[in-house]
């Protein structure tokens, strides 16, 4: 029998095995596509005008191949066009495009001509950025006015007067009219415009596009057209275009030889893929979405890259991503190398004790790597990145499947674990940041009825924060600093090095900032009159002050104006109030309604209610009142018109369907006992998967996906790679963090047990029991350093909760070392120095960050 189970059972390696695998495979995968194409097309300009697919079957996604394509609206034209001149010229195909670019500059501009007596004419507005769009009416392209601009003879004697943008249409009027001359007059005309563009001295416009022939329904057509336009000579023509403006090279094998020169013109032929047969009536002119998308993508050609290159990065089409300042590339180099310097200087200090001793810096190494790895992804073009594009049926299935194996890998404890016992903790932020990943990654927030569960689950997260920390303060009333430093440095260690390393926003990473204010809210409200936290009546009357008092300064809006004015003025801190405050209204007491629960607990297990007799009943009662509420909030909030109306309800509402699972979750001994190893898994690096997906597994500061395997058509293989290795990195960094944690913290003779890797070290060197931290808001050390086990709160729950573990502390245990900062000396710097050393850093690289 135990040679049968010896089959099936796994390496206990085998998850380093796979994602070493995986992460290798990525890498081959990005160098293989750089040699291929990256090379030729590294701003993936040829990208977007050759290759792509449609992400959804309205016409309203348009996918590049391997880049992020940016919808663009009126006010993101101005950096590019405003003051500036834009030309069309052709046909009524281009003078369909005309009109639509025209609208998308400026939405009060017509969408079409007056009316068909006036089609065939000329036109020229002027939008509220002073940009001028005109078109010109030459289905030939060789009347005098066409050829004097191709020329460079600008009508008037400033140079801003060339075009920032030339769009050439024609070729259907030369097969639908053979007295023209048909194909050998169209071949020779359009010989002789690109010689004259590629000769001229300066190019007639910032950028000169050729619209490909559009390709004919020929089913469609009138008997007229039919009779002389033919889908075959449309192919002949855009062949010869792409021949002309982009000669093939003459080698076999050309991935590693130079091709020769483009001319200095662009031509979208991407545009013919993007057509339907079915979005057109008349086989030659498609609907809006369409044109609009190709008016999008003539902004994308011209405007991404002379934007900003400022955070968010979400326009990856011909644009080119910035290099680091010598401040920011400083800060990476110092962060990466670190670890693997300090590792180094460790083993030649004692190559006796071999590589074992240099393990004390593993966690720093890892730790830098990681910020490494996540610059590459998010700030190079080593890998691709692509656009969202939400499925119900996908997001349902990855929901299905996550369940499922969630599910799959529930355990059952022997005995009542107890009311939000750690693993049943762990396990509920699992799944939480399982539906939250998922949510992000399909881009579901444009859909109402899936948006509002998940604001619901990111208020659970503060509800936890409030409860959690509320229960710490009443059992153990230490409000030592020690406790604020470790839960605010694992809190936003990751956090702060990611605003510096890939130049972001602080607030950006909203969650840590949000945990972090809550944190010390409660802190102040528990803190103030602590002595008297065990009078009812003033605690609770705390708690009201507190709640009425945040509220009256979220309300009033100059006094949170006056705060940021300060911090940007002192601290050179430039944040959004307007962004914080919709952040911090939305869950503006769900907080508060953590910490009312958590006395309501305490006072349960103080006044041993479970023992009495009614309980049953009550459990019962509590029971199908919350499946009535879930049942309403659901109800409720999909009747919402949007997810707007619904978020002015929000902050009323949202402790409901939170008090009501936790009910449910623990409404008996067997629910309690039993928590899904998968999810709570997740839960224990939660923060730092909700951070590193920014980068890591999302892509453009979440505004897309990362592609680690190039090709649209295999995101599914992509997805499952990129998960692979997303959801290994955060792991490890978890652990890392929480070990630099102690480092930065854990002077007072002790070495807290922030992750689940050092809790067996901590054990079996101090005999005491450790638990990892969740979300790091737990790190505790009590204040003589000893750990005074409790007695079980009543006879229906025997074991003790994860607050109850984190009330009692843990043992003292001397900081693994990083000997090599002091050299053996006897001095240590304490947590405050060392705080009050980093806070002086991070103002002296603010005060220098604007000037590099």
């Amino acid at each position: 029998m135990s040679s049968s189970k010896g089959l099936f059972s796994l390496n206990p390696s085998f998850h380093h095995y796979l994602a070493l695998f995986t992460g290798v495979f990525a890498i081959l995968a990005g160098i293989l596509h750089h040699i291929i194409s990256g090379r030729a097309d590294p701003l993936h300009c040829n990208s977007l005008l050759t290759r792509g697919t449609w992400l959804d079957e309205n016409h309203r996604n348009w996918q590049p191949e391997g880049c992020m394509l940016h919808t663009y609206q009126s006010k993101d034209t101005a950096p590019c066009l405003a003051s500036r001149r834009v030309v069309f010229i052709g046909d009524s195909v281009t003078r369909t495009l005309y009109f639509h670019f025209m609208h998308i500059v400026d939405p009060k501009l017509p969408t079409a001509p007056p009316d068909d007596d006036h089609k065939h004419l000329n036109y020229s507005y002027t939008s509220d950025s002073v940009t001028t769009l005109d078109f010109v009416w030459d289905p030939y392209l060789n009347t005098s006015s066409t050829l004097s601009l191709i020329h460079g003879h600008l009508p008037s004697l400033g140079v801003d007067d060339r075009p920032a943008m030339l769009v050439l249409g024609s070729g259907l009027w030369y097969l639908r009219y053979a007295t023209t001359g048909g194909l050998p007059a169209w071949e020779v005309n359009i010989e002789s415009l690109l010689e004259s563009v590629s000769t001229a001295q300066r190019k007639p416009a910032d950028e000169v596009v050729i619209l490909p022939v559009e390709d004919i329904v020929s089913s469609k057509l009138s008997p007229e057209r039919a009779e002389t336009m033919h889908s075959s000579d449309v192919d002949a023509m855009n062949s010869d275009l792409h021949h002309r403006i982009n000669p093939p090279s003459p080698a076999i094998y050309s991935i590693f030889s130079s091709s020769p020169a483009a001319l200095p013109v662009s031509l979208p032929l991407v545009f013919n893929k993007m057509l339907d047969d079915a979005s057109t009536q008349d086989g030659l002119h498609f609907s809006d979405d369409i044109v609009k998308a190709h008016a999008n993508i003539l902004l994308n050609l011209r405007c991404n890259n002379l934007w900003p290159k400022t955070s968010p990065f979400d326009k990856t089409c011909c644009r080119a991503y910035p290099l680091p300042s010598f401040l920011q590339l400083a800060i990476i180099v110092a962060v990466v190398v670190y670890g693997p310097i300090m590792w180094y200087l460790a083993y030649t200090r004692n190559p006796t004790k071999g590589i074992s001793f240099a393990g004390e810096y593993r966690p720093a190494a890892i730790f830098g790597f990681s910020i490494g790895l996540i610059f590459i992804a998010d700030r190079t073009g080593f890998f691709l990145k692509e656009q969202k594009q939400f499925n119900p049926w996908t997001f349902g299935f990855l929901v299905l499947c996550s369940l499922a194996v969630g599910l799959a890998t529930v355990k059952r404890a022997d005995k009542d674990m107890g009311f939000l016992n750690r693993d049943q903790t762990d396990e509920w932020k699992g799944w939480m940041q399982v539906a939250i990943l998922i949510y992000h990654y399909l881009g579901a927030s444009k859909v109402s009825g899936i948006y509002n569960p998940i604001r619901v689950l990111v208020a659970a997260y503060l509800f936890m924060t409030g409860y959690g920390h509320t229960t710490f303060y009443i059992k153990k009333a230490d409000f030592g600093f020690l406790r604020i430093a470790q839960v605010l440095v694992r809190l936003n260690l990751l956090v702060v090095v990611l605003v510096y390393t890939m130049d972001v926003n602080y607030l950006s990473y909203y969650f840590s900032p949000l945990v972090s204010m809550w944190y010390l809210i409660v802190y102040g409200t528990m803190g103030i009159g602590s002595q008297y936290n065990d009078r009812m009546p003033f605690l609770l009357s705390k708690i009201a002050i507190s709640m009425g008092m945040f509220t009256w300064f979220m309300t009033e809006t100059w006094m949170l104006d006056a705060v940021f004015a300060f911090l940007e003025r002192i601290f050179s801190i430039h944040w959004s109030a307007r962004e914080w405050s919709f952040r911090v209204i939305l869950d503006l007491w769900i907080t508060y309604f953590g910490m009312l629960l958590a006395i309501a607990v305490i006072k349960i297990q103080a006044y041993r209610l479970t023992d009495h007799h009614l309980w049953p009943m009550a459990v019962k009662a509590a029971v199908g009142t919350s499946i009535f509420i879930l049942l309403w909030f659901f109800a409720f909030e999909l009747m919402q018109e949007s997810k707007f109306t619904y978020n002015a309800w929000h902050r009323y509402i949202s402790f409901l369907p939170i008090v009501a699972f936790i009910t449910l979750r623990n409404a008996s001994s067997s629910l309690r006992s039993c928590s899904s190893r998968a999810f709570a898994f997740i839960g224990r690096c939660s923060l730092e998967t909700f951070i590193i997906q920014y980068h890591l597994w999302l892509a453009g500061d979440t505004k897309g996906v990362l592609v680690l395997l190039p090709g649209t058509r295999w995101r599914p293989v992509n997805f499952v790679i990129s998960t692979i290795i997303f959801i290994y990195i955060s792991d490890h960094v978890s652990h890392a963090t929480g070990e630099l944690t102690t480092w930065i913290c854990g002077n007072k003779e002790t070495s807290l047990p922030t992750s689940t890797r050092n809790v067996a070290r901590h054990m079996a060197s101090s005999g005491s029991s450790a638990e990892p931290v969740p979300l790091a808001t737990d790190v505790h050390t009590s204040k003589d350093g000893d750990s005074h086990p409790t007695k079980p709160d009543s006879p229906v729950r025997p074991t003790r909760r994860w607050v109850d573990r984190l009330a009692d502390g843990t043992s003292p245990r001397r900081s693994p070392g990083y000997k090599v900062w002091y050299r053996g000396s006897g001095w240590r710097p304490g947590v405050k120095a060392k705080l009050v050393v980093w806070m002086g850093m991070m103002w002296l690289v603010n005060s220098l960050w604007i000037s590099t």
